[in-house]
């Protein structure tokens, strides 16, 4: 059966009306992706700087920082004692132990710029080769170390546990939490349990420090 030239033409006509509303759709689409695209620079990044001064080792520094420089980036990069490490930077290992105001911290987790007028200690300021300081020797006499990457937060660690044993300050195995702490094993491992060493030399660092306790009694 043959279709009438009438039927023919109306398919004809259909399918060219299709054809022409599917390009017309299409184009504006075509357009756009084709278009280039204005990108406006962000500045949602650009660093705040600020201006802050602290005392570093007994000599005071003066410092512009971007304000999100963490203190232990600023004692490595900015004034190049890179005898405090970088372990974890998270805080979890204490290999960036220094004191601050005679508190223990961890240089890792603090912000530079809140440290304005602060005296900060870092293992440079303890001791130097010629005139080592009694934590540091202990050390060396007694193996304190292996590798010794976390050997100077152990250190700084150290020394700013006696003071807080010399100060009363109780630990979460003090007997009495109102009587000044006992130099014991128990006391001294508890408060150095932030500082790890991977070595394992955790046998050798407590006789150094009950070695500078009984010396300092």
């Amino acid at each position: 059966m043959q279709s009438s030239p009438e039927l023919e033409l109306s398919r004809r006509d259909l399918l060219v009306s299709a054809a022409a509303s599917v390009a017309a759709t299409a184009a504006p689409s075509a357009a756009n992706a084709q278009a280039p695209t204005a990108v406006t620079p962000s500045v949602s990044g650009a660093p705040v700087m600020s201006k802050v001064s602290f005392t570093v080792n007994g000599r005071v520094r003066a410092l512009e920082l971007d304000t999100r420089t963490s203190l232990l980036d600023v004692l490595r990069e900015h004034l190049h004692l890179t005898g405090t490490k970088k372990g974890c930077d998270h805080g979890q290992c204490g290999a960036c132990t220094v004191t601050v105001d005679g508190r223990r911290i961890n240089s890792c987790l603090t912000l530079a710029v809140m440290h304005e007028g602060d005296s900060i200690t870092t293992i440079e300021g303890l001791g130097t080769p010629g005139h080592l300081h009694p934590m540091q020797a202990a050390f060396v006499r007694h193996d304190g170390y292996q590798c010794g990457y976390c050997t100077p937060g152990q250190i700084c660690s150290a020394v700013a546990v006696l003071d807080e044993i010399k100060a009363g300050i109780p630990s979460h195995v003090s007997a009495d939490l109102i009587a000044t702490p006992a130099v014991t094993e128990a006391e001294i491992r508890e408060r150095m349990s932030g500082n790890i060493c991977r070595c394992g030399a955790y046998s050798n660092i407590v006789e150094a420090i009950v070695e500078v306790a009984g010396r300092k009694a």
